[in-house]
């Protein structure tokens, strides 16, 4: 069958998470995600709840791709995609080393695309994988599988997701040059703290909103309680009285981390969206105006998922932990959709040309 006979085009979203990418690439109403693996059984209900389709609970090193190929059409374009697990490349990780195990899940991703061959291939993840061996030994076994590759390191926050989160983006064809549409080429509008979540109900630390059980903010310790009420948006600890000043924070090491316990401004973007959002001691995560840090709602929103997207069962406890986890790791679904348009634009072009 030639290339041109064939319309569908289907993906498989390896370390699908929660389903961020999967949500954005569904957006597109022309991408459909057939199949998303992750080794986290958290996994599962979000992803198949929302995005309404299969889920294969295995880790990637086990997985062949006799499993995996069923689930493409037989005349699907078919998409490999997919963000390895990014704590052990990340500036966050500062005991991240190469005995960590998870440097070889991008060589197993490697090993499924070099088995299968898909049409396209996209992976996503943080800047500072670029700097380690095990990306130029991907990108290598691409070249070699007769892919024309693109990458770069975007910002999200041009792109129309209300985070300043920077991210490294790969795009993969085997049907010719590809890349990711430029900001101006996807109606992208930069947006605001304020644009994402201004609409939501008002919740105090410790409260749940009687509407939504994920519109829920941790509690405070009477100190730090003490501390958001006197911190302003954009501002800095460097501005509270001296008794509220942590003892870590007094010392010259601590002095050189102003970030933590800020507040958000409500007319840029928020800071990027860690899985640990949800404690106001962990970042700039205090609410741009209420005495609290952000909620796991809010903290959904800002990384682009539907305000009513669902992340655990109905009968299920809800966990700041678990869902913070899931949440903070996700692919932005604004991420997701553009990459999706660009892959659409790339194929159109091509059946042009």
């Amino acid at each position: 069958m030639s290339i041109k006979s064939k319309t569908i085009i289907e993906a498989i979203d390896l370390f699908c998470g929660a389903g961020g990418l999967t949500c954005g690439l569904n957006k597109t109403g022309k991408i459909q995600v057939v199949c998303g693996l992750d080794a986290d059984p958290k996994c599962e209900y979000p992803f198949v709840r929302n995005n309404k389709t299969k889920f294969i609970h295995k880790e990637i090193e086990k997985t062949t791709p006799k499993e995996i190929v069923p689930f493409f059409s037989k005349d699907a374009i078919r998409v490999l995609a997919g963000c390895a697990p990014c704590q052990t490349f990340s500036k966050y990780n500062p005991k991240a080393n190469s005995d960590d195990t998870r440097w070889n899940l991008l060589l197993e991703f490697s090993r499924l695309v070099k088995a299968i061959k898909p049409e396209f291939v996209t992976m996503e993840n943080v800047p500072g994988l670029v700097k380690q061996d095990v990306f130029h030994h991907f990108t290598s076994t691409l070249e070699k599988a007769k892919y024309k590759i693109w990458w770069d390191i975007i910002d999200c926050s041009q792109y129309g997701l209300p985070q300043q989160r920077r991210r490294l983006v790969l795009l993969a064809s085997r049907l010719g040059k590809i890349s990711l549409l430029p900001p101006g080429k996807c109606n992208s509008v930069s947006t605001s703290v304020r644009n994402a979540i201004g609409h939501l109900p008002r919740i105090e630390a410790g409260e749940i909103c009687s509407t939504d059980d994920l519109h829920r903010a941790r509690n405070l310790s009477p100190i730090n309680l003490n501390r958001i009420k006197k911190s302003s948006p954009g501002r800095t600890w460097r501005d509270w009285p001296k008794k509220l000043i942590a003892e870590c924070h007094k010392r010259s090491a601590g002095k050189t981390y102003p970030s933590v316990y800020g507040r958000m401004a409500w007319d840029s973007p928020s800071p990027t969206i860690t899985t640990q959002f949800f404690g106001y001691g962990n970042g700039r995560f205090g609410h741009p105006e209420q005495d609290r840090a952000i909620s796991l709602r809010e903290g959904a929103i800002l990384q682009g998922f539907p305000d009513d997207y669902e992340f655990s069962a109905p009968d299920e406890p809800i966990s700041f932990e678990t869902i913070g986890r899931l949440i903070g790791n996700a692919v932005p679904v604004k991420l997701g959709e553009i990459i999706g348009i660009s892959l659409l634009h790339h194929y159109k072009n091509h059946l042009r040309n």
